[in-house]
């Protein structure tokens, strides 16, 4: 940053100041007083009073990033390209853009990246300590925020900042981007309408979050929907939707609103609809329990494939305590999940759909019974030679299954 700049830089500050704008909640305040303090700053630089800016518009955005925004980073979360960032230690800073890493040329110091996390962290209240070394937040403008810190790390701080760069609204905005298949979106929109409670899983960064936000385009208007996450992270159209997201426990320890609270709450809240971010621990009990109600849902799982999907459905409600079976959970599993989409993301950084496989509603000598429906073959998605095993609600929805699953390319 140079002189000129530096200079405009703390003038800014100081207004803030004395004029109490909180910078992170207020930044079309903070743009006003930018403006205001370079028209003035120019005033005084034709005067041979302060350094003349070599490009006012640009001195202007960095003032901006560096008060209201977070610094060095801002320029990272305005690009349209950038999907997520990253901090190894101050002087490794990673982007990832269409799937794929590169190391940037941003240099920070620890004083800076403390700084900037701990404007991260001031809109959401979460903590950061020995007590509390790891945190997920978001930041106001929706990105998700996680942070490791020594000693759980070795000597720096690890950030990771998620920003969703393209949510689709519709499965057919995903058929447009090559995700899936026409004929593969016009049957899930189909199975959500008619109440199918559908499992999305996938490695890290295959598009899960995304592809929810698709199939939740496809319910009903009328319909409520209660959204659970950790972190905020779906951003639903549906007029009447709450969503809820976990909370930390304060420095005594107390005020913890964990996931499995959340599904329990969502419950008592008329739901027509429930939504689960992601399920990970004993929350899969309580989704369960849910989804077993009568009312249809979907989640996200991290798996390797939809078979292993449904395998760990069936072996994480077991952490909700001794009294929770594999006799309970597994014919449970079999009854409220009836589809599992899993997601890839590929060498290429594309990510698609690499299957969709119906939950029939039979076990097996302990293992839940599955049948493709659609398999990527050769790069392309297409019609496999499984069947649902109910057609009753697709007939009660008014789809004919039959023509929605007739065998073709898949396109």
């Amino acid at each position: 940053m140079d002189e000129g700049v530096s200079l405009l830089e703390s003038e800014v500050r100081e207004l803030v100041r004395r004029r109490g704008v909180d910078p992170v909640r207020d930044a079309a305040s903070v743009r006003s007083l930018v403006a205001a303090a370079l028209a003035d700053y120019d005033d005084r630089s034709l005067a041979g009073l302060v350094p003349p800016l070599a490009d006012p518009g640009a001195a202007a955005k960095e003032v901006v990033d560096a008060v209201a925004g977070l610094g060095p980073l801002q320029q990272y979360l305005d690009d349209p390209e950038v999907e997520e960032l990253w901090i190894n230690e101050p002087g490794k800073v990673f982007v990832a853009r269409a799937g794929r890493p590169e190391l940037t040329t941003t240099i920070l110091d620890d004083a800076q990246v403390r700084e900037l996390v701990e404007r991260m962290l001031r809109v959401s209240g979460r903590r950061l300590d020995l007590s509390a070394p790891f945190v997920d937040a978001s930041l106001a403008t929706g990105e998700r925020v996680h942070v490791v810190i020594p000693d759980i790390t070795r000597n720096a701080w690890a950030v990771n900042v998620r920003k969703y760069v393209t949510r689709a609204r519709r499965l057919s905005d995903l058929v447009v981007r090559g995700s899936l298949t026409s004929q593969a979106a016009s049957f899930l929109d189909a199975a959500v309408v008619a109440g199918l409670n559908v499992l999305v899983s996938g490695a890290t960064q295959a598009g899960k979050t995304t592809m929810v936000g698709a199939l939740a385009g496809a319910i009903p208007a009328g319909q409520r929907v209660i959204t659970c996450e950790e972190v905020f992270e779906l951003n639903l159209a549906n007029r009447d939707t709450v969503a809820m997201q976990t909370r930390q426990p304060n420095m005594e320890g107390m005020g913890e609103v964990p996931l499995r609270r959340l599904v329990k709450e969502s419950l008592r809240m008329r739901p027509d609809r429930i939504i689960i971010g992601e399920v990970r621990e004993a929350e899969a009990f309580d989704m369960l329990v849910a989804l077993n109600a009568g009312i249809p849902g979907m989640c996200t799982l991290h798996a390797n494939s939809a078979r292993e999907a449904v395998t760990k459905l069936c072996t994480l409600p077991l952490l909700a305590g001794e009294n929770v079976t594999a006799s309970f959970v597994v014919p449970t599993v079999a009854a409220a999940v009836d589809l599992v989409v899993h997601l890839e993301l590929d060498r290429d950084g594309r990510r698609t759909v690499r299957e969709v496989v119906a939950v029939t509603g039979r076990v097996e000598d302990g293992v839940v019974e599955t049948a493709e429906l659609f398999v990527r073959r050769q790069g392309r998605l297409v019609r496999s030679g499984g069947h649902p095993g109910d057609d009753d609600r697709f007939e009660r929805a008014g789809y004919d299954l039959g023509a929605l699953l007739a065998t073709g390319d898949g396109g």
